[in-house]
């Protein structure tokens, strides 16, 4: 069975010292990625491509990310704000070229096909999102599911190529840990009020908050220290660790009932950071 080293062989795409020096980069997708390599590797059929089809998959998924940070404005006027928005823009496209020269090359035609439609797929579930946000027409619920589905839906073009043992199971796997590494991000991101505007708490806030509390969100530029009550009165973050618990206890539910010792094994392992959050709750909720 292949080791894992993808986000080792990605840095060569990524690692370059304009980017390094001008912008920044979205996380690697480490999670799906590994995921992904995990059932691909264990498969017959697919273990001696599982490497090229992971590393193409997580460069697309960079891509989209990357072009993601780009601020939509064209009246940034400051130099070094105005490189990083070029670079950015830049190094998307050029993650988005090595993915296609990657499969090109070895003759993989038809999952260049697939994670094609699945980027179209992507960019209309983001659009149909951006709207119903610019609407204010979102529930906390709604916003949930719906990252899922963005976040999910590369990795979901390999449904099809799974072996019959793990085509049912892949895609509820997939998007349990999707679920779960969204809930577990807001958690750590809840602090940033720059990050808040149109994060889990904004939505839950909103769809629950009295109309004076909803005014206060609708606010061009939030308030912190508003904000900062809010999310304390609404007790965001113990919410937010409780549907983490939740969901980590129904994906260890799902990964149980697979008939392979050594993917369950592999699995418990890449949700073993959600584990170990999970494992220190008294420390956890004394910071929330």
């Amino acid at each position: 069975m292949n080791s894992y080293r993808i986000p080792e062989i990605a840095k060569q795409y990524t690692d370059y010292d304009m980017i390094q020096i001008h912008t920044d980069l979205p996380d690697f997708p480490e999670l799906r990625t590994r995921l992904l390599f995990a059932f691909l590797n264990g498969s017959s059929k697919l273990s001696a491509s599982s490497e090229l089809f992971a590393l193409a998959t997580s460069l697309v998924q960079l891509a989209l990310d990357t072009h993601d940070m780009v601020i939509a404005s064209n009246d940034i006027k400051e130099k070094k704000a105005a490189r990083s928005r070029q670079l950015k823009v830049l190094a998307g496209d050029y993650f988005s070229s090595r993915f296609y020269h990657l499969l090109a090359q070895a003759g993989q035609i038809e999952i260049i096909k697939q994670l094609s439609e699945a980027i179209c797929e992507v960019n209309r579930l983001k659009m149909n999102l951006y709207i119903k946000m610019k609407q204010l027409k979102l529930t906390a619920e709604d916003y949930l599911h719906q990252t899922v589905e963005i976040k999910s839906q590369l990795f979901l073009s390999f449904s099809d190529l799974m072996s019959d043992t793990y085509e049912q199971d892949w895609p509820d796997i997939l998007r349990s840990f999707a679920q779960c590494e969204i809930i577990f991000e807001e958690i750590f991101h809840i602090e940033a009020i720059a990050s808040f505007r149109g994060s889990w708490a904004f939505w839950h806030i909103l769809q629950h908050g009295t109309k004076e509390e909803r005014k206060q969100l609708h606010a061009e530029e939030s308030d912190q220290t508003k904000v900062r009550t809010l999310l304390h009165k609404y007790n965001i973050k113990s919410q937010l660790y409780q549907m983490l618990d939740t969901h980590t206890k129904q994906l260890q539910a799902i990964v149980q009932q697979l008939d392979s010792d050594k993917l369950i094994s592999e699995l418990f392992h890449i949700g073993e950071p959600f584990l170990r959050f999970l494992a220190k709750p008294s420390k956890v909720m004394e910071e929330i």
